[in-house]
Formats: structure tokens, C-alpha cells, sequence
């Protein structure tokens, strides 16, 4: 039953602001690595398990979330991932060894996954279905923006205080939310309460999703199949998810209803969150390591970049959910979102070793209103067939999709920059040859220069090869995150076909009464 004045307004921002919570967490650790790495003197390698725990809980719980919500209520599921998060938020922070925060990580992760689709669910519940686009909108503010400006809340953080600082402040949050949960959100039926628990289920779940996430977060840096807990990783990742289809499919109470997949629009629905996981994870992920690392910008410099496009997408969000309503088709305004999100990407495959943060301004605002245009539209396609109980799971499975996409996006475009970099090394270097005029020139440019300024012509000839080697790797590197970002364009432009096979309806229909 739909909410309605005052009390719809305050479920909606009390859904938000917890899944903000979880959202700004998958991004903001990453700023603080380096000062976590320092001061529990621990490895780059082992730190990053701060990120792939935290990553790998999450995308377990997101598909059971449904169920749980169902089994225990959603408000007191809803709550209890809340005070969770805030508490081992608090954990984290203090925590004094490199384990225990992974563990706390972990516990987080598992939180907050009870947190966003739970979220969505109820925000789905508590608008009339009339206005459920600009529900989605709302919600969409988080879902988008919160990874988006995570390292810019991180980057002001450190600039201030130390790195339990980007834990502490989720708990003023968290109370807050807790507080509006417990006084404005309705109790539900607890539907599953007295039914089996699929255990099986439970056990298949967390053995399939958790390696396949596993294997894309550590893949790369392990070099994928020559490392045999990967390749093991791989194997059980296709058996666990061979067998969990099959157990969720004979079983009369499965932990997660895969019969919704029949809805074809939902099934399309979750390739394209896939597709948009990929985008918008995939870019915060290499924009920021290209900046940083090749064009010398700072956390901070490059979180600031984000802002801009940040507010566009906040901006647009409520405008989506209007033209939802009056029955513009979704699939036009996300058809128009990923031809934006690959103009973003045409632009950034332009850059030089000379752009400066003045040249992605327009790049990085051209991406947020195309993440406006493909969030509400894209969750409106796949959760539009969907009514009652299958609201719940199906914002689980959509929002697990999602995640994974970036995973497989982060993945892809890691291991695409780790080949391309080879490729375009070997091509750079067969033109340094004393039969080249411009290599020869370039070179005893560089050695007159440095003779000039007393080096012996053994010393100067060493020390401009080392120039012309510095030039080649960053040469190397700028064609490599081009050739990135084209890729990442190229197969959100070429998904457009995808939302073709959904159907067209006029306005939202999610039926809103769950009960």
C-alpha cells in the first residue's frame, strides 16, 4: 500500500540516505589504501582484499536479500543490515591489524547488500504506482552517484583526518536511518517465516557468486590461468552456479525464485544492468588511474573532477521520472543515454600527456547525464513485469547484475590495458632505430642538452635513452587507456539493440502492493 504527504517524503529519504551508506563504501576505501597499506605496514596485494572482501559479501547477500526480507520482514531486515553497518563501521575504524579489518570489511559488505536492494524494494512499495519512475529516479541518485563521489569524500577526508575517518562518519548516518526506520516504515508480513530453509541453496549461492566475484577481482593481478586457485576458482564458479540453478529449480522454497527469469523483460532487463555496471564502474575505475598515474593529478584534484557530472545526474534524475510518467518510452531515453556514454568515452580516447583537468569537464558532464538517462530507464524495463513478492527478489537479482558487471568491467578493461600496453610498446619501440631521422634527431637533441649542462657524452647518451624510455612507457600507456575507453563505448553503443526486445509500455506498472 502506497504511502502518501509527509511520511512518503521521509520513507524516501530514509531509504536513500541508508543506501548511500553502502554505495559510497564500494569506492571511498579505495582513496585510503595507501595510508591503511602504511599504517598497518601491510602489502598492496594483501590491502586490496579490503575492496575484494567487501565486494565478494556484497554480490553474495544481494540475490538472497528477497528472501530475507521476506523471512524476517522487510523493515526488521532493513533495519538490522542498518545497525549492522554502523556498528561494524565503528569496527573498522578501530581496527588494529590488517585481518581485522578485512573480516570487518566483510561483515560490511554483507550489510550493505541487505541495504540497497532492500531499499528499493521499499521505496517501490511506498510510491503509488502511477509515480513509481520517479521513485526509481530517486533511488537512482544513490545508485549512480554514490560510487561516482566516494573517492572525492575520501579524498577531503584524508586531507583532514586519518583513514578511520572514512569509516566514522557512516555512523551519525546510520543512526539517523535507523531512527526513520523504526518510526515512519511499515511493518510487512513476514511470508517465509515457517517455510524450510534451502540451505543447499544458500551454500551453492555463496560458492558460485563468491568465486566468480573473487576470480574478477583477483584475476588480473594474478595473471588469470596460470595461477591454480584462479583456474579452481573458475571451475567451481561454473559448477556451483550449474548446480544452484538446478537446485533453486526443483525445490518447492528456493532461496532465490529464478522463475521470474521468464519475464522477458526482466531477463533482458538484467543483461542491460550488466552492461551499466560495466559503464559506470568500469569508468570510475580507469578514469581515476589514468589521471593519477599518467597525467599526475591527485586524489583529490581527480574526485573534484567527478563533481560536475555528479550534479547533472542529480539534476536530471527527477526530469527521468516525469517523462516516465507522461509515457515517454524508456527505451528512447536509454537508448539516448548509452549513445552519450560512448561520446564520453569517444572524448576521453582523445586525450594527450598534455590534457589538463579543463579538458574533462565536458567529458565527465556528458557521462552524468547519460547516467541519468540510463539508470531509471533501464531498472524501470526490467522490474515493470514484476509484481508482489517478485519485487523484492527481482531488485536483488537486478542489483547483483549490476555489481557484477562491474566487476566483469574492471576485470576486462585491466587485463584489455595490460595486452594493448605490450602491443603498443612493441609498435613504439621498432621506430627507435639509428635508420629513424626523427629517433636520431630526438636523441642527440637530448644528448647536446645534457652535455650542455656538464654530463660527460657517455653519462648524456645514458641519461637520454633513459628520457626516450620514459617518453615510450607513457606513450605506451596513453594509447592503452584509449584504446580502454573506446572498448568500453563500443559495447555500451552496440547493447542499444538489447533494449529493443523489451517491451514498450506507457508510464510504470509495477503493481506496489506487495501484500
Amino acid at each position: 500500500m502506497a504511502e502518501v504527504g509527509f511520511k512518503k517524503w521521509i520513507i524516501t529519504f530514509t531509504v536513500i540516505t541508508a543506501s548511500l551508506l553502502e554505495l559510497i563504501d564500494t569506492t571511498i576505501v579505495n582513496v585510503a589504501i595507501p595510508q591503511i597499506q602504511g599504517n598497518l605496514g601491510a602489502t598492496l596485494e594483501d590491502v586490496a582484499w579490503l575492496s575484494t572482501g567487501y565486494a565478494v559479501a556484497n554480490v553474495i547477500i544481494l540475490p538472497m536479500s528477497g528472501w530475507l526480507g521476506s523471512r524476517f520482514g522487510r523493515k526488521n531486515y532493513f533495519l538490522t543490515s542498518i545497525i549492522v553497518f554502523t556498528l561494524v563501521s565503528f569496527l573498522c575504524g578501530n581496527a588494529t591489524s590488517l585481518n581485522e579489518l578485512i573480516l570487518f570489511r566483510v561483515i560490511q559488505g554483507l550489510a550493505g547488500g541487505g541495504l540497497i536492494s532492500t531499499a528499493q524494494a521499499i521505496l517501490i512499495e511506498t510510491w503509488p504506482r502511477e509515480d513509481v519512475g520517479i521513485a526509481t529516479a530517486l533511488f537512482g541518485l544513490g545508485a549512480v552517484v554514490g560510487p561516482t563521489v566516494g573517492p572525492t569524500i575520501g579524498g577531503y577526508i584524508l586531507e583532514i583526518a586519518d583513514w578511520p575517518w572514512i569509516f566514522y562518519v557512516n555512523i551519525p548516518v546510520g543512526i539517523l536511518a535507523a531512527y526513520c526506520t523504526i518510526t515512519f516504515i511499515r511493518e510487512t508480513p513476514k511470508d517465509g517465516q515457517g517455510k524450510p530453509v534451502d540451505w543447499w541453496g544458500i551454500g551453492l549461492l555463496a560458492i558460485a557468486v563468491g568465486s566468480l566475484q573473487t576470480l574478477l577481482e583477483k584475476g588480473e593481478s594474478e595473471d588469470w590461468f596460470s595461477t591454480p586457485y584462479i583456474t579452481a576458482l573458475a571451475v567451481t564458479s561454473i559448477f556451483g552456479l550449474l548446480l544452484f540453478i538446478w537446485r533453486e529449480t526443483s525445490t518447492d522454497h528456493p532461496i532465490v525464485n529464478l522463475k521470474i527469469m521468464k519475464k522477458r523483460s526482466f531477463s533482458i532487463g538484467m543483461f542491460t544492468s550488466f552492461i551499466l555496471g560495466f559503464g559506470l564502474y568500469g569508468s570510475v575505475f580507469v578514469f581515476p588511474v589514468f589521471a593519477q598515474n599518467l597525467l599526475g593529478f591527485t586524489p583529490l584534484q581527480t574526485g573534484k573532477l567527478f563533481i560536475a557530472g555528479g550534479i547533472c545526474t542529480i539534476s536530471m534524475m527527477p526530469f527521468i521520472g516525469i517523462m516516465l510518467k507522461k509515457g515517454v518510452p524508456a527505451q528512447f531515453m536509454a537508448t539516448g543515454g548509452m549513445f552519450l556514454f560512448f561520446v564520453f568515452c569517444w572524448m576521453l580516447s582523445k586525450s594527450t600527456l598534455a590534457s589538463g583537468t579543463g579538458d574533462f569537464f565536458w567529458p565527465l558532464v556528458i557521462r552524468g547525464f547519460g547516467m541519468a538517462l540510463l539508470f531509471v530507464p533501464l531498472t524501470t524495463l526490467a522490474m515493470q513485469d514484476l509484481s508482489g513478492p517478485e519485487i523484492g527478489q527481482g531488485s536483488g537479482l537486478n542489483n547483483m547484475s549490476r555489481q557484477l558487471g562491474g566487476s566483469f568491467g574492471i576485470a576486462a578493461l585491466t587485463t584489455l590495458i595490460h595486452i594493448r600496453a605490450g602491443f603498443h610498446r612493441s609498435n613504439l619501440l621498432s621506430n627507435i632505430n639509428e635508420y629513424n631521422p626523427a629517433f636520431t634527431g630526438k636523441l642527440n637533441g637530448l644528448i647536446h642538452n645534457f652535455m650542455a649542462k656538464g654530463s660527460s657524452f657517455i653519462d648524456a647518451r645514458l641519461m637520454a635513452m633513459k628520457a626516450i624510455e620514459g617518453s615510450v612507457i607513457k606513450q605506451t600507456m596513453l594509447l592503452t587507456y584509449n584504446d580502454a575507453y573506446w572498448v568500453a563505448g563500443l559495447i555500451m553503443l552496440f547493447s542499444i539493440p538489447l533494449l529493443y526486445l523489451q517491451k514498450f509500455k506507457k508510464g510504470a506498472k509495477i503493481v506496489t502492493d506487495a501484500h
